[in-house]
């Protein structure tokens, strides 16, 4: 369980965040299209998410596929504009990044905290893991939205790698009853296999889809079950995906 000290950091957090957002949301938007991304038919693509997200409260718990380092600012970017996160804070995704990967330069730290960050070390001790899913599981029971890579890192065999499922959606979803299950398909059109970036230019393809992920079990076997279903919908997704790349 989480102190008191811990939640009233997040708390914190979470209103620097929000006090910040458009400058934040902005500032990587320009970025994103300084390096010529871009998302094609993307008004459309943000229906989409109103669509499937509907205009009420979370909590969401967002999973998508793995194949880069800026794979959460695509699919943030792909949500919504700055000004209707503004407005709906909720919707303001947390991400839960590798520490290593956020920890690398001190603006990446910086930038990590504005941006609704709370790093995991993967493959660290249980305990360290534990302690951040109970971050997560606490700002999913306040109706926030949480986006989380069910692989646990970038699948290193370039498509959904079913074999390399980690529990940690699963979990969350025993953990805090209610939880809604958004699962994203995001991937660059010339992206073959993982990287840091996608390449210049790269234009993404973006599919969101609720799921109904439901269990009879409990405990870990109940969390690998929603695991799997999770990505398992992924990998039909990106069955479909490369239906519309081949043709």
């Amino acid at each position: 369980m989480l102190s008191r000290s811990e939640r009233i950091a997040l708390r914190v957090q979470e209103g620097v965040s929000h006090g910040l957002i458009l400058l934040t949301y902005y500032s990587l938007e320009a970025w994103l299209r300084s390096r010529g991304y871009r998302i094609p038919d993307l008004r459309r693509v943000r229906r989409e998410f109103e669509t499937e997200m509907g205009p009420g409260p979370g909590p969401w718990l967002i999973c998508a596929n793995h194949l880069t380092l800026i794979d959460s600012l695509v699919i943030q970017w792909a949500m919504a504009p700055g000004w209707r996160l503004f407005l709906r804070r909720d919707r303001f995704a947390w991400n839960l990044p590798d520490r290593h990967n956020i920890s690398r330069t001190w603006w990446l730290r910086v930038l990590g905290y504005i941006g609704k960050c709370v790093p995991v070390l993967r493959q660290g001790p249980p305990e360290e893991v534990r302690r951040t899913l109970e971050k997560a599981a606490f700002l999913l029971s306040g109706a926030q939205t949480v986006m989380i890579f069910p692989e646990g890192g970038r699948s290193r065999v370039g498509r959904v790698d079913r074999d390399q499922v980690t529990y940690g959606a699963g979990r969350l979803l025993l953990d805090v009853p209610g939880t809604q299950v958004l699962c994203v398909y995001a991937r660059g059109v010339g992206q073959k296999d993982y990287g840091d970036y996608p390449r210049r230019g790269e234009r993404f393809f973006i599919r969101a889809a609720r799921l109904e992920a439901q269990t009879a079990m409990t405990g870990m076997r109940g969390a690998r079950d929603l695991a799997t279903q999770i990505v398992a919908k992924l990998s039909e997704m990106e069955a479909e995906y490369f239906e519309v790349v081949d043709r």
